[in-house]
C-alpha cells in the first residue's frame, strides 16, 4: 500500500477526535472519505500530513512509519495537501503561489507551471493577479496546482467543493482523472456523497471519529450510507 493508517488516534488537548482509524490507499487509487461535519475527516487529513503528530507506526508510507514526522518531511516524501479553505498567500501572485509548491519538493514529474496552466487555462490569464483576488473556484484551482507542483504521489483534497457553485465543482472534479493519469493517488474528503461516489474506487464513511463503512461505490446502498453517516437506519 502507498499509505496506511493503523489504529490512528488524534487529540485536541483533552478532546479525542479520532478513535482507532484504519484506512489504506493503493498506488494510483482514488478513495473518498465522507461524513457529516465533526466526523473527523479533516482531523484525519491533518494527522496524515503531520499537522497533528502521532505515534510513528500509526501512519505508514510505503511501509515506513511516518506518524511522528513534520509536515515538511511528509511533503518531501510525496504527500501533498489541498487544504480546506485554500489558504493561498495573499501577498503573492497566482504564479508565485504555484512556484512555492514546486520549491517544497523538487523532483521530476509530470507537473510544472506549463502543465498546471494546461490543466487550468484561466490561471495563465490571471497569473499576475494576487492569488486571493480571484473567484473562489479559481482560488481552488491555484490551491490544487500548488500541491501538484510538488509532483506528489499522493494528493489529499480536503473539501475541495466547499462553498463553490455547482458548475465550478463540476469543472474541479473533471480534472481529477487527469491528475490520476499523471500517476498520483488521490484522497478526496467530501460532504457531497454523490460527487464522492462518482470519482472513488472505494469510499470510507466516518462518524464521530470512527470509520463506520468501507465499500466500493457500486456495492454500497443508500440505506447503508445513511446508517454509516448518521448512525441510524434510513
Amino acid at each position: 500500500m502507498l499509505l496506511e493508517t493503523h489504529g490512528l488516534t488524534a487529540n485536541y488537548g483533552q478532546f479525542r477526535a479520532l478513535f482507532g482509524v484504519d484506512i489504506a490507499v493503493a498506488e494510483g487509487e482514488c478513495i473518498a472519505i465522507i461524513g457529516a461535519n465533526g466526523a473527523g475527516k479533516s482531523t484525519l487529513m491533518r494527522s496524515i500530513t503531520g499537522v497533528i503528530r502521532n505515534e510513528p507506526g500509526m501512519v505508514l508510507h510505503r511501509g515506513t512509519p511516518i506518524g511522528a514526522l513534520s509536515s515538511a518531511e511528509i511533503m518531501k516524501r510525496g504527500i501533498a495537501m489541498v487544504p480546506e479553505g485554500r489558504r493561498l498567500f495573499p501577498s503573492l501572485t497566482v504564479e508565485e503561489n504555484l512556484l512555492i509548491g514546486g520549491q517544497a519538493r523538487q523532483v521530476p514529474g509530470p507537473w510544472s507551471l506549463e502543465s498546471i496552466y494546461g490543466l487550468f487555462p484561466i490561471l495563465r490569464e490571471r497569473r499576475k493577479n494576487s492569488g486571493t483576488a480571484l473567484s473562489g473556484g479559481q482560488q481552488q484551482m491555484v490551491a490544487i496546482g500548488r500541491a501538484l507542483m510538488s509532483n506528489p504521489e499522493l494528493l489529499l483534497c480536503d473539501e475541495i467543493s466547499l462553498g463553490l457553485a455547482p458548475v465550478v465543482i463540476r469543472d474541479i472534479y473533471a480534472v481529477l482523472p487527469r491528475i490520476r493519469e499523471g500517476g498520483a493517488a488521490i484522497v478526496v474528503v467530501e460532504q457531497d456523497i454523490g460527487k464522492a461516489l462518482a470519482v472513488a474506487d472505494r469510499v470510507y464513511c466516518m462518524m464521530e471519529g470512527r470509520v463506520t463503512l468501507v465499500a466500493k461505490p457500486a456495492d454500497v446502498t443508500r440505506e447503508a450510507i445513511h446508517a454509516a453517516y448518521f448512525g441510524e437506519a434510513a
